[in-house]
């Protein structure tokens, strides 16, 4: 376990201790002194021994030279003794833990923790750490040297140290990470979540009140005398519908027999003679034909499953029918009841009129005694209609109701004739102001996309690249984390998941993949680490990320006032509201199959917003070699598509040039065989362009051009804010894929496209998706075989010609934009939207409840409840409903510790 020590990281080498390897060098110099002495000593006694027999005369003198050597190696060994006696004195007077000598001599690098790579740069501030240069290129490459002088990462909250990344203790000193607002502030918002709430809470009463009188009268009770039993259900439990799945807040039926439950809903519809809800599971098989299949071969020949449907559960809910009296009886064992038995009303809150005499606390206030108390604090305050509070001027309008284009908070997404929306509400995160939330309210009021850019600054500078990150992760052996050195990722070509090492994925992210036929291979992980990891694995960045939200009164997930998500009981189970982690491959040309996309759908069981935050990207060129076998795969791809998808063949034409769209010459004059010269499909590619169109970002002009044409031009798609999608330019700029020019984006910030559709569009939007499914490929590049839901199958990516067709068939179009790096995309619920990256990205995003997009939460959930039970947008719902009550309990009881002093 990483922690501080004495201001050190644990693991940090103690530099009070003298260095082994240096002690032995100066050992080895002073035995080669001591060695050469010796020699020159001998060498002189045996000169003398030649002299002694020679004269007679001449041995006391011989004698007395020899005594006189021995008596000088005698003094050269006392000296020698001494020399190291004083040398080992001066060793010691050496404190390592001095703080001048680690301010000035000592070259321990925090980073890396050696000191032997040269110079370092040390902290002015603490004057403890230092750092040495190979390091600041490697792990801080944008950071001048001054700047890491002045204060270095550990001062600044910021180092990518792997001990530093790894710290369990609390982060601190980080700016933007609590949400600070004053008590007045807190007030008004209470206030306005009271007025935009009221009428969810005023349906929710009265729906328990048509269930509360026919079980009066079917126990022959006056309502005042009516006792309605609890369930008994912990706290940290979730109760849910037995038929369609949906989670139960409050008042249900159950059978006291067999403890089968029933929604509000469900029995509604039961009694109306039409149960939506528990439809029969549908499985749809794709084949698995083979690798060479993905790239337009035949593939293998494969047994195709038989196709079985049993009737007995249509069967069963057919015969389960209301009684006369309105009771519903326990539906047959089939179905997951007894039959037996009568559904009895039960609550999750306290609702009998003998309880009402009690003290209750305050959690446990039954929503009828809720909503009389909310009602007179409205009157109290004179809370205005919600309508008209948004109905108020915008300042991105003049006085004449038009959009202001000198307005530089707007960025244009759209050319919607008669539309007073085709500018979305951009505004950078340093300029953000107290007067703009209520700006971002009133477009958020709208269900409009609001951009925010350059939310980084808002923190502390922590790095976001991947093998940052890996190092925080790669943990072999921990008191308190696993191993996770391999993932799951998606291959984007057939949408399956497969096994990889995090070490090689983050290669592939930097540096590119490829297949065996040389196609760019275009992988993606998703939810990395799991949600429940993120800020155990990743706690600095975590906190980082908390630190960049903009509009934390909606985002902050802990103490977000506007966030009714954050009301739900500490206790109670809660669901998966982020932050998430999305890293993936990218590419700036589109590929046409087995693009780097995340398909058109709605966010968190379509039932929330979102945040979402472009924290890194990385462009990984093409490479030369490849554009040739490219080319040649593109080609298949086509083939494939008019031999299985249209039921018709023309071979294309190999010598036709490669700026010469090979439509053409093929002729389909049916509606569903309409092929025009725009880039292939990312799952069928009906259409082929032999020159790929790529997105050049300026952003200093904000246009956007498809094939040199304006997008508000020939198909209608308009000019995008910070994008330009050139498919080929013909003033002989390097921009194209055609012959051996390597397509390029052009130098930006620009990561990912987004298109992100109203509202009020999506039933045109499903209408053509029913009408164009067979255009579409899916897993194992299989076509797509049948539709449950268009947007909550999450099987569709609309490229640039089906968006062209979108709007020329049905007159609609998407907002689309470039997201750059820093930027932080708020979506509104249930805004069906759909994202391609142009670079490797790595995005963060976290989901919240608004109270303005609580009626399209109930609406979208009760929408999801008609789908299969093994549809995947069951797999993770939201209790919508109970989140509203939980909030507005808080509301409501902080307004009324407010409105007391005033009354007394």
């Amino acid at each position: 376990m990483a922690r501080l020590r004495n201001g050190k990281c644990f693991g940090e080498k103690d530099e009070g201790v003298v260095e082994p390897v240096k002690k032995r060098k100066r050992g080895r110099a002073r035995n080669a002194v001591a060695n050469q002495n010796k020699d020159e000593e001998e060498e002189l006694l045996e000169n003398r021994d030649d002299n002694v027999t020679d004269e007679v005369g001449g041995k006391r003198k011989k004698v007395e030279e020899v005594v006189n050597v021995k008596l000088r190696r005698k003094v050269v060994e006392k000296g020698k003794k001494t020399q190291n006696q004083n040398q080992e004195k001066n060793v010691e007077k050496i404190n390592k833990h001095d703080p001048k000598w680690i301010e000035e001599v000592s070259l321990m690098c925090h980073q890396c923790q050696r000191n032997d790579k040269g110079r370092v740069v040390r902290c002015k501030r603490c004057k403890k750490k230092r750092y040495c240069i190979p390091c600041l290129q490697k792990w801080y490459p944008n950071i001048e040297e001054d700047y890491i002088a002045e204060a270095c990462p550990v001062c600044r909250g910021n180092c990518n140290c792997k001990a530093c990344l790894r710290l369990d203790v609390p982060v601190k000193n980080l700016k933007n990470l609590d949400l600070d607002i004053s008590e007045d502030e807190e007030f008004e918002h209470y206030k306005y979540m009271l007025q935009v709430l009221l009428p969810f809470l005023q349906r929710i009463s009265e729906e328990q009140m048509v269930e509360k009188n026919l079980e009066a009268k079917r126990q022959g009770l006056l309502l005042p005398d009516l006792k309605i039993e609890k369930a008994d259900c912990p706290i940290d439990e979730c109760v849910y519908c037995d038929i369609c799945r949906t989670f139960i807040f409050d008042f249900h039926r159950s059978c006291p027999r067999c403890s089968f439950d029933l929604c509000l809903t469900c029995c509604r519809e039961i009694r109306d003679g039409h149960l939506q809800g528990g439809e029969e599971e549908v499985v749809i098989e794709y084949i698995d034909r083979g690798f060479d299949y993905l790239h337009g071969g035949k593939g293998e020949k494969v047994k195709l499953p038989t196709e079985t449907s049993s009737m007995d559960n249509i069967k069963s809910k057919s015969e389960w029918k209301a009684n006369e009296d309105s009771t519903i009886p326990c539906p047959p064992e089939d179905m997951g009841g007894c039959g037996l038995g009568i559904l009895e009303l039960k609550c999750m809150f306290s609702h009998s009129s003998t309880e009402k005499k009690k003290k209750l606390m305050f959690s446990e206030t039954p929503v009828s005694e809720l909503l009389r108390k909310a009602e007179e604090i409205a009157k109290t305050y004179n809370l205005m209609d919600v309508a008209a509070a948004h109905s108020q001027f915008c300042p991105c309008f003049n006085s004449v109701g038009e959009v202001d284009l000198s307005n530089n908070k707007l960025r244009k997404a759209a050319s919607r004739e008669g539309s007073d929306d085709n500018y979305l509400y951009c505004l950078g995160a340093q300029d953000i102001q107290h007067e703009d939330l209520k700006h971002f309210q009133w477009h958020w009021s709208r269900s409009e996309p609001v951009i925010v850019s350059d939310v980084l600054e808002s923190a502390s500078g922590l790095s976001w690249e991947p093998f940052v990150m890996w190092r925080a992760v790669r943990q072999l052996k921990h008191l308190k984390h696993d191993r996770l050195l391999e993932v799951k990722a998606i291959d984007c070509l057939d949408c399956r998941e497969t096994d990889v090492n995090i070490h090689e994925f983050f290669t592939g992210y930097t540096e590119g993949r490829y297949d065996r036929y040389l196609w760019p291979v275009m992988l993606k992980l998703k939810d990395w680490p799991p949600y429940t990891l993120f800020e155990e694995r990743l706690p600095r960045h975590g906190a980082e990320f908390i630190c960049c939200l903009p509009f934390k009164e909606y985002t902050h997930p802990r103490k977000g006032v506007l966030n009714i998500a954050v009301r739900l009981p500490d206790e109670s189970l809660k669901p998966d509201m982020g932050p998430k982690m999305y890293i993936a491959y990218g590419a700036a040309q589109e590929l046409g199959r087995g693009d780097s996309v995340t398909k058109l759908h709605c966010d968190m069981s379509d039932a929330v917003c979102m945040v979402n935050i472009l924290t890194h990207t990385a462009e990984v060129p093409l490479k030369m070699g490849t554009l040739e076998s490219i080319e040649k795969l593109k080609k298949r791809h086509f083939e494939q598509d008019q031999r299985e998808l249209f039921g018709d063949f023309q071979a294309v034409d190999e010598k036709i040039e490669t700026n010469v769209s090979v439509v053409k010459s093929c002729k389909v004059t049916a509606d569903d065989k309409n092929i025009s010269s725009g880039s292939g499909d990312q799952n069928t590619g009906i259409t082929v362009e032999h020159t790929d169109p790529i997105v050049e970002l300026n952003g200093d002009r904000g246009e956007s051009r498809l094939n040199g044409k304006d997008f508000s031009s020939g198909s209608e798609l308009e000019k995008n804010e910070g994008a330009k999608v050139d498919q080929e330019n013909s003033g002989g700029s390097d921009t194209t894929i055609s012959g051996n020019k390597l397509n390029r984006l052009e130098a930006s910030q620009g990561g990912a496209v987004w298109d992100i559709f109203r509202r009020q569009d999506v039933p045109t939007l499903q209408e053509y998706l029913d009408k164009h499914f067979r255009e579409f490929r899916h897993i194992h590049c299989c076509p797509l075989q049948q539709v449950v839901h268009p947007i909550h199958d999450q099987t569709f990516y609309l490229t640039l010609e089906h968006k062209r067709k979108l709007k020329e068939e049905y007159g609609i179009e998407p907002w689309t934009f470039v997201q750059n790096l820093g930027d932080a995309v708020f979506i509104p619920a249930g805004c069906p939207h759909q994202v391609r990256n142009l670079k490797s990205c790595i995005k963060v995003a976290l989901n919240f409840v608004s109270p303005e997009n609580v009626g399209e939460c109930i609406r979208l959930t009760e929408e999801i409840r008609t789908l299969p039970q093994n549809h995947r947008a069951n797999e993770d719902k939201l209790e919508v409903k109970k989140m509203t009550i939980c909030a507005m309990r808080h509301v409501v009881e902080c307004l009324e510790r407010k409105r007391r002093p005033e009354t007394t």
